[in-house]
């Protein structure tokens, strides 16, 4: 549509009512700025949203990516809405050295607001002059503002977050992915359909009714939402009158929308309250008042303009004045001159007569020629009417048919999207049930590995499982694969250790605690007196030298010694209750001690490190204590209790945290 050549800006006088008005969709509290404009230059304005705009129903995951902005690399807000839903769900402080990329002005102005703002932050949106109507805010456009301002290539590898409204388009994640970019897109706001109030239709049927008006649009789901409202709440001749109103985007794609939905009178102004407004200010019709013309009169000014270069005779002669009075002598002197002047009047006035009707035939003469000039324009202005009116028809059938050829390539676009995202949707889905059945198969390997320590089947689960995740060459499933194979490298270098020998010495050692002598049991071998049998004195004088008195002196009091010491012996016992046990409390000391050794051999097959060294701390504290030490027996049963303590040591197996945790993370993230 082209724009009107007047505008109207000046503000209509006091108690009069603005001529013009102009219905903003955008939703409700974002067009105040936009409104107190059009209000000054004189256009009144109707708020008429067609999108509604509310908070994600799961913020979580928005809250979750907000929590841990230190591992993207840039983070992309779609929309102000998407600025503003998101700083009021974080409420942190941006971080200085993450980049932010806006598609346009509104987002520029909504980060300046949460204390966003160049230079102190690194703001990345498509930049264009104040005067370049042609200036593009969209996907494309922040694309190459990103690529000019980082490059593509220096995000390989790298993760960005997009902050977006449910759906939405998929472009710029879809170019961000081609170029090797880990792509993560949260919502932060969804997009509702609103109803509009009794009172904002009532004023649209007035204005459908031939009041001058004109429609600010701001997204193609607006305009859609327009002609779904328009066929549930107007009838054919409003519908008719709304196709055929001024329709103002800031988007060639949403002028596109339009058009295929049947709107035939749009203009696209360019992002930004600068450049709309404008525009809108350019659809208000001029107002001109008519001034009254005599076409006979102008062809006679033009005809009088068009001669009025060539020599014209004097129509008159002014009359002499009265003559003063003269005697007669003078009067006298004066009368022969007087015939000759009168003569000379005349002829001046034959020649004013001759000239006037001269000019009198020319100017009717050019008056035909002027009134045929005319009637020749008049018949080609209609012909030239009937050639715009036909090429006119010409174009709008064109536009159409663009418009349908549009409206085709735009749903076979959505559906190459939609096909698109469901191979990714089955692919995600692939990989998840891969990674579904990994966890399952390591979950189960993790518990035989604790009950019963067996670490080749545990070996043999984690390489089973590398296997099937090897099909899959994701990001998320290399890093599961990277701590299968930390898992792999732990069982490996695991000492092993002889169990079953172990178990056997406990065994022999719960079967020697019936026969193991207590403190207070020891039976004296010998109670009866006994010496060794003197020698023969003379002998031992003879060999020795010395007096056969004093030798036989010295085996008469050693026999008597040996005599004494095997009728009384003496023994050191430093517990006292060991002495106070009696016959059938030693039955119960030892039932207890084979108990302990029992539970220690539970324990070392169970591989339960604390309750086996508990055990075996407690057994051999009742062996040293109840026990007598001195026997050969005992100090078999304790030896066989320390080899077991000093082989347990190596009984704890590792486990399998490490790919657990990741097939964990990898859920947690999906």
């Amino acid at each position: 549509m082209a724009a009107q050549a007047g505008v109207n800006s000046s503000p209509q006088p006091d108690g009069q009512a603005p001529s013009y008005t102009v219905v903003i969709t955008r939703p409700a509290g974002q067009s105040a700025a936009l409104a107190a404009q059009l209000n000054a230059a004189g256009v009144a304005t109707l708020e008429f949203p067609l999108i509604e705009i509310a908070a994600a129903e799961d913020v979580a995951p928005l809250h979750a990516a907000l929590g841990a902005l230190e591992r993207y690399a840039l983070v992309v807000f779609v929309s102000p809405n998407a600025v503003d839903y998101a700083f009021a769900e974080s409420g942190s402080i941006w971080p200085h050295a993450l980049p932010v990329g806006v598609v346009g002005p509104g987002s520029v102005a909504a980060l300046a607001r949460h204390g966003v703002a160049a230079p102190a932050y690194r703001v990345i949106s498509p930049s264009a002059a104040a005067d370049d109507e042609a200036a593009r805010f969209d996907s494309e456009a922040l694309f190459a503002a990103i690529d000019t301002a980082l490059g593509a290539a220096s995000l390989e590898g790298k993760r960005v977050l997009i902050v977006r409204g449910d759906g939405g388009r998929e472009w710029l994640a879809e170019r961000l992915r081609e170029a090797g970019v880990e792509v993560e897109t949260v919502a932060a706001y969804r997009r509702l359909v609103p109803e509009p109030s009794i009172a904002a239709w009532t004023r649209v049927h007035e204005l459908l009714a031939g009041e001058p008006h004109a429609w600010l649009v701001t997204s193609s789901e607006g305009v859609r939402n327009l002609d779904e409202l328009a066929r549930e709440h107007l009838n054919a001749g409003e519908i008719a009158q709304l196709k055929r109103a001024t329709l103002v985007t800031p988007h060639p794609r949403i002028a596109q929308t339009a058009r295929g939905l049947g709107f035939d009178s749009i203009t696209v102004s360019g992002a930004g309250d600068e450049r709309i407004a404008p525009a809108l200010l350019c659809a208000v019709p001029p107002v001109v008042q008519p001034v009254p013309t005599n076409p006979a009169h102008s062809r006679m000014t033009e005809s009088n303009a068009s001669t009025n270069a060539s020599p014209q005779p004097a129509a008159t002669t002014a009359l002499p004045p009265n003559p003063p009075f003269t005697p007669y002598e003078a009067q006298k002197r004066r009368s022969a001159s007087g015939p000759l002047l009168w003569f000379v009047v005349v002829i001046v006035l034959c020649a004013a007569v001759v000239g006037g009707i001269a000019l009198n035939r020319k100017v009717i003469r050019l008056d035909q020629q002027l009134t045929q000039r005319q009637q020749a324009n008049d018949a080609q202005t209609a012909a030239l009417a009937v050639k715009t009116d036909q090429a006119v028809a010409t174009v709008h059938e064109i536009d159409s048919q663009m418009s349908q050829l549009e409206g085709k390539l735009t749903d076979a676009q959505q559906a190459e999207q939609a096909l698109q995202q469901q191979y990714a949707d089955l692919a995600r889905n692939r990989d998840d049930w891969t990674l579904a059945e990994v966890g399952q198969m390591l979950s189960s390997a993790s518990q035989q590995l604790q009950l019963t320590g067996n670490t080749q089947l545990a070996l043999f689960a984690l390489q089973s499982a590398d296997t099937r995740l090897a099909a899959s060459d994701g990001a998320q499933v290399m890093a599961v694969r990277k701590a299968i194979a930390q898992d792999i490298d732990k069982l490996k270098s695991a000492p092993s250790t002889d169990l079953t020998g172990l178990a056997i010495k406990l065994d022999n050692a719960i079967d020697q605690v019936d026969a193991l002598p207590l403190n207070g049991e020891a039976l004296i071998a010998h109670t009866v007196p006994h010496a060794v049998a003197p020698a023969d004195t003379a002998q031992v004088a003879a060999a020795t030298g010395e007096p056969r008195w004093k030798v036989w002196w010295q085996q008469f009091y050693t026999g008597i010694g040996q005599q004494l010491t095997s009728l009384v012996q003496v023994r050191r016992i430093d517990n006292a209750d060991a002495m106070l046990i009696t016959p059938d409390q030693g039955y119960f000391v030892r039932e207890n001690l084979k108990l302990r050794l029992l539970s220690a051999r539970l324990a070392l097959l169970s591989r339960n490190q604390t309750t086996l060294k508990s055990d075996l701390h407690a057994a051999d504290v009742a062996l040293a204590r109840y026990f007598d030490n001195a026997s050969k027996r005992t100090q078999t049963v304790r030896g066989l209790v320390k080899d077991v303590d000093d082989g347990s040591a190596a009984v704890e197996v590792p486990n399998l945290n490490t790919s657990l945790q990741a097939v964990n993370q990898y859920r947690s993230r999906g």
